[in-house]
């Protein structure tokens, strides 16, 4: 079997370039400081900080911290303008990457490895990280590698678990490429298990979905997971 491959490097990530609306501030929201990057600009504006500060202040006082110390001070800001970007996934469609495709008479495997990322647990809103694995079989069009690595980004930027995650990407692959296979695979350590509760540290969680011949055919799938895991 012909094989398109790719790995993805530990520094990739996927940005997409900000239009003029998006890279002006507005709402009435503070600027965030003059480092922070026009992406952080464009989550800011789309979120209500103000109410995210106030909720982190409040905690604070809760666990029997002092907002008002230096130490502390900046903290709401900051934790508000992380979450904008922890969550900008939820104000994004990931499916537009997969709208750009070429046509390809090449009906083999397709398989992108090792794309890292970083989500957030719903139940804790603690992170888990890890990497994804994504493959299809084209169906006379084939879309940029990059544009994979994108949906996988976009999908993990947004508050869920990661079955719901590996699922997401396989519908959104099947259902815009119209593929007659894909396989997605995701591995990550939890920080809700490693650090709370039951602390087990390196303990890692795989989930899979697939779709159309990988599901059905069961040597298919198993030829997948060996290409996959690089058996």
């Amino acid at each position: 079997m012909s094989i398109a491959e790719i790995t993805m490097s530990n520094n990739s990530q996927a940005v997409r370039p900000l239009n003029e609306a998006e890279s002006q501030n507005g709402n009435g929201v503070d600027r965030p400081p003059k480092h922070a990057t026009s992406q952080q600009n464009r989550e800011s504006n789309e979120v209500d900080l103000r109410a995210i500060e106030s909720a982190v202040k409040t905690i604070l006082k809760a666990v029997g911290e002092d907002p008002e110390r230096d130490g502390l001070l900046d903290t709401p800001a900051r934790v508000a303008r992380m979450y904008a970007e922890m969550f900008s996934g939820l104000r994004a469609n990931p499916g537009r990457h997969l709208q750009v495709t070429f046509p390809e008479e090449y009906n083999e495997v397709v398989l992108v490895r090792d794309i890292e990322f970083c989500s957030m647990c719903e139940h804790h809103l603690l992170p888990f990280r890890g990497k994804a694995h994504v493959a299809y079989i084209p169906e006379g069009r084939v879309t940029g590698l990059s544009k994979l690595a994108r949906v996988v980004e976009e999908v993990a930027r947004r508050p869920q678990v990661q079955e719901r995650m590996t699922q997401t990407i396989a519908d959104l692959i099947e259902g815009e490429l119209g593929a007659t296979a894909v396989a997605v695979v995701v591995e990550a350590e939890h920080s809700c298990m490693s650090i709370r509760g039951i602390r087990k540290a390196g303990s890692s969680t795989i989930t899979s979905a697939m779709r159309g011949g990988f599901r059905h055919n069961v040597s298919s799938r198993a030829e997948i997971l060996s290409l996959i895991h690089g058996h």
